[in-house]
């Protein structure tokens, strides 16, 4: 399973972001984006079931970010809305084997993408 992020950059707070992910490989996966601020440990923002029917939220973003993914595309995708400077991260994205979204357990992983939200 190989997986490519993209779509970070330099937003002012109260705007939005979308990211992208293109998986490869075996791609009826759980998949999720995670986060890693400065100095802080990683943190899985939001997950999405093979089909895309469940999904899981951070507290800290529910109600501004929504992950969707198009399997007809092999893509991942995270809407960030209302964006504030705390949601500063390298944001990646990761797969696993298994049902569980709501896990750290993730398999694969792809390279990180650069937020920088601006206050």
């Amino acid at each position: 399973v190989q997986l490519q992020a993209s779509g970070g950059g330099l937003v002012q707070a109260g705007g939005s972001l979308r990211l992208s992910c293109i998986i490869s490989g075996r791609t009826r996966t759980v998949m999720g984006w995670f986060r890693q601020a400065p100095g802080k440990g990683r943190e899985l923002a939001a997950a999405i079931s093979r089909s895309g029917d469940s999904t899981y939220y951070a507290d800290s973003v529910k109600g501004r970010f929504t992950i969707s993914r198009d399997n007809a595309k092999n893509t991942m995708y995270l809407q960030m809305n209302n964006l504030k400077p705390e949601d500063t991260a390298v944001y990646f994205c990761a797969a696993r084997d298994g049902l569980m979204l709501d896990t750290i357990a993730y398999n694969y992983w792809g390279q990180g993408t650069q937020v920088t939200v601006s206050s």
